[in-house]
């Protein structure tokens, strides 16, 4: 099977959060959309400011009556919904997209370190439990099958996300998305797409950043995913703790095993950015 052979059976997603069709963020998507589709490519967008998507998780979420009105617990019963087919009918749509899908790409900007309200609240109603995670399989359920990569802008430059910068290292701020959403549901995460700071930098800078997503566009199909610490490494049954044996094995070594398993020892070097970083 040829390059353009795989390209042409695969399904994307690209979640876009940006309220303006002039911004970068929409020049971005508009490339994915363009390069990944002349790849044979089938590609979705949703757009969640024009679909003006819900962003809060609540009992409006459910047709028809929840189990415990006076305790309402929003994962447990949206699983109950989502095994009997009565979740909404805007996120059954999105888990429709997101069960078609083989890739899937988040764009925005980086809004508090973070993803914007309506994105987080797709990442809170449309991967529910059940659907996306089991609680007591964290980590692996889900879309082992499928890659997600983060595309988004900063607004400051990349210099003032490194360890000695005043926002601190990238690495750090990316790990709650990476690994405690998109790694969580068993998602392989790719290297984000960063575009540091457009709306600081001239416009040649912006177009080379462009140019940059336009070339790697066509192989991100195909890309390996970051490293993170297997599910085997900890015993499930002793509150998901690291095994000693693993422990011991790394305790010799220089750096711990990600941002977040990292044993007290210093931290592993772009392993939240880098191909193949460890």
């Amino acid at each position: 099977m040829t390059q353009t052979d795989i390209h042409s059976l695969s399904l994307l997603l690209i979640v876009y959060a940006h309220q303006s069709s002039g911004s970068f963020n929409a020049a971005a998507k508009d490339v994915a959309v363009e390069v990944l589709t002349a790849q044979g490519c089938a590609v979705e967008v949703s757009d969640l400011y024009a679909m003006k998507f819900k962003a809060t998780a609540t009992a409006e979420d459910i047709t028809g009556e929840v189990k415990n009105a006076e305790n309402f617990r929003y994962a447990e019963e949206t699983k109950l919904a989502w095994e009997e087919g009565k979740l909404s009918a805007d996120i059954t749509e999105e888990q429709r997209k997101v069960t078609e899908a083989d890739l899937l790409i988040f764009q925005f900007p980086m809004y508090w370190s973070s993803v914007p309200a309506i994105m987080k609240g797709w990442f809170d109603r449309v991967l529910t439990l059940g659907f996306a995670y089991l609680q007591e399989k964290p980590y692996s359920h889900g879309f082992k099958d499928k890659k997600a990569v983060l595309s988004f802008t900063t607004g400051y430059h990349e210099s003032t996300f490194s360890a000695n910068g005043i926002n601190g290292d990238m690495n750090v701020t990316l790990w709650p998305l990476q690994n405690g959403i998109l790694h969580y549901c068993g998602f392989q995460v790719l290297a984000p797409q960063i575009f540091w700071a457009p709306a600081h930098v001239p416009t040649e800078a912006c177009n080379t950043m462009l140019e940059a997503w336009r070339k790697r566009l066509p192989g991100l199909p195909e890309e390996e995913p970051l490293a993170f610490t297997p599910l085997d490494y900890f015993d499930l049954e002793k509150g998901f703790q690291l095994k000693p044996e693993v422990h011991e094995k790394h305790a010799t070594k220089e750096f711990g095993l990600t941002v977040g398993t990292h044993l007290g020892k210093p931290l592993p070097p772009n392993n939240q950015m880098k191909l193949g970083a460890k």
